[in-house]
């Protein structure tokens, strides 16, 4: 990256870093409080139903697919709403005059977001081992793992921030995608509870593969080979990141 703007980048990421942490109260704090939530009502009121899942305790079984959930939900919400607020308050011009290449500007937006994404799972998986004494069976790689989806997420939230003109759209791309993804990756079951036919389905949903992968650095289990969910992983990284990169620098709805 020779030539590179260091001092706009590192000014850049820091607004968005400090832009979300000055907010604490609505960009940590509710995702904290949900996983409490979800630990509470459905992990200790459905463990006395199901009491294991592949021999861990139903409540441990279901708190990686939380920190996922919370990591991937803040990283691209934080990426996302930043961009389409830039957009709509007619402030982005500012930034595309700015010495920052297409390169530079995607690169602060998709910090921020990892770096929020990263906080937030962390915390959770804090909560976890402070609540149900969760273990944590490879620590370093569930700390990269986090990050590396929060890396993806963040260019997936700063794409669709680019392609949204409306909040309502951007809540659609969410609420119709993210979601509905999240809560079908295995969240809170094992994909071999389900019928054939739904796991085949299940296969080809990422998310599904990022649960899996942060399942097996926490707890030491999986229902797929682990290889796989860091392929997958890697591979929608790269995917994500390239593509909010090259509509940065093509401008599509960004130089209006």
């Amino acid at each position: 990256m020779s030539g590179t703007n260091w001092i706009g980048l590192y000014t850049l990421t820091q607004r968005e870093v400090s832009r979300f942490f000055s907010v604490y109260r609505q960009t940590v704090l509710p995702g904290l409080i949900s996983s409490a939530l979800y630990i509470m009502i459905f992990g200790f009121t459905l463990e006395r139903r199901i009491s294991e899942i592949n021999g861990v305790p139903y409540t441990l079984f279901i708190l990686p697919g939380l920190i996922m959930m919370n990591t991937l939900t803040n990283s691209s919400s934080n990426s996302a709403s930043s961009m389409l607020q830039m957009k709509l308050l007619q402030q982005l011009p500012d930034i595309l005059t700015a010495p920052l290449s297409s390169l530079e500007i995607c690169l602060a937006y998709i910090i921020g977001g990892t770096v929020r994404g990263v906080v937030n799972g962390v915390l959770v998986m804090l909560v976890g081992v402070l609540l149900v004494d969760m273990p944590i069976e490879q620590p370093l790689a569930t700390i990269g793992f986090i990050f590396l989806v929060s890396w993806t997420f963040s260019s997936l939230g700063l794409l669709l921030g680019q392609l949204a003109d409306t909040w309502d759209q951007l809540a659609m791309m969410q609420n119709f995608f993210l979601t509905p993804l999240s809560f079908l990756g295995g969240i809170f079951y094992s994909i071999h509870m389900l019928p054939d036919w739904a796991q085949k389905i299940s296969m080809i949903n990422p998310i599904y593969y990022m649960i899996n992968g942060i399942r097996y650095t926490v707890l030491g289990i999986y229902d797929s080979p682990p290889l796989n969910s860091m392929i997958m992983t890697i591979f929608m990284t790269i995917l994500f990141t390239v593509a909010a990169i090259l509509v940065m620098k093509s401008g599509k709805k960004i130089k209006q």
